[in-house]
């Protein structure tokens, strides 16, 4: 019969079926949903084998090796590996920690809008500084300042302006580490600070969960400043070059994934071109990453999506497919 008591009861019963379908997910929920994801999604299993991890601001909460039916390589929290443009993100975190106050110079530097464009390698024999004189690598081009240009040469002259211009390899790892923490254990393959590091995902996601916790200032610089990147001209005239086609924002130093119009989640993120992709999300509670070791550049998009839907199922505790 339908009576308003069951009305009341059928609405009741409506409500609570809505409410647990929006519940937060429990531990267990989000472990499952991010294993089972990272195991049988297709665009992770594209790019195995890699190890995952994610976690919280005090500890790491889930991860493991994920392996491959054609490479015998295991890839594990402590495999240490190139992690190239993953190595922005600790640059930048170092100049936040050590300067506080960022100038708008500095800033320019950070979002790669600072002019200098034309770098192209260093060499492990040298220092930050003789990097910087090779070839064009320190010279400016007045008609990319403003604009948008993913490059190291940014983050170089930066570099070589806050005197670490004489450091080598193992004097510029000890520099960043002064400000990161002698926790954070990592080492430079060459002099450069927009793509030379050498470490671990263990110690990448301890460099994470500082940023979470505000132990690092990073935490307040997440998102703001930033820049838009596409290459539109109407949307995003100033943007010069860029490595993705994502109509996405750069910070300072990272990346942050808001082309919410292709399903991204505002994440903060720093892929590197050998496949290494840290990221923490928008709520700045989560940190997870893919981590890889591949002599292939360009897989850094590959790992992004990957990581991105990790991400999802960890975040609403529903498996990926």
């Amino acid at each position: 019969m339908n009576t308003p008591m069951n009305k009341l009861l059928a609405a009741a019963l409506a409500a609570a079926g809505m409410a647990a379908a929006h519940a937060t997910p429990t531990l267990n929920q989000r472990i499952t949903a991010a294993t089972q994801t990272a195991h049988q999604h297709a665009d992770c299993t594209a790019i195995a084998p890699f190890y995952w991890e994610v976690g919280g601001a005090q500890t790491r909460l889930a991860g493991d090796s994920v392996l491959s039916t054609s490479d015998p390589t295991v890839v594990d929290a402590n495999t240490l590996m190139n992690i190239a443009s993953a190595s922005k993100w600790m640059f930048a975190s170092y100049v936040v920690q050590r300067q506080g106050t960022l100038t708008q110079a500095g800033i320019d530097l950070l979002t790669f809008t600072s002019g200098f464009t034309n770098f192209k390698i260093c060499l492990p024999g040298q220092t930050v500084g003789s990097c910087l004189d090779m070839g064009q690598n320190g010279v400016r081009s007045d008609d990319t300042i403003g604009h948008f240009f993913y490059n190291g040469g940014h983050m170089q002259k930066h570099a070589s302006l806050l005197g670490l211009g004489d450091m080598d390899n193992t004097a510029l790892a000890h520099e960043i580490r002064t400000q990161l923490g002698l926790d954070v254990q990592l080492s430079y393959s060459q002099p450069q600070p927009a793509g030379g590091v050498v470490t671990t995902a263990s110690d990448y996601a301890r460099f994470l969960r500082k940023i979470l916790t505000g132990t690092l200032a990073m935490k307040q610089y997440l998102a703001t400043p930033s820049v838009c990147t596409h290459q539109d001209p109407v949307k995003c005239p100033s943007a010069m070059h860029s490595p993705t086609d994502q109509a996405w924002h750069y910070g300072l130093g990272h990346w942050i994934e808001d082309d919410y119009a292709n399903g991204d989640d505002g994440a903060f993120s720093s892929a590197g071109a050998f496949g290494f992709y840290p990221w923490i999300d928008a709520g700045k509670t989560w940190y997870g990453v893919v981590a890889r070791r591949t002599d292939d550049a360009g897989e850094g998009f590959e790992s992004q999506q990957c990581g991105k839907q990790i991400r999802r199922a960890w975040v609403t505790g529903v498996v990926q497919h």
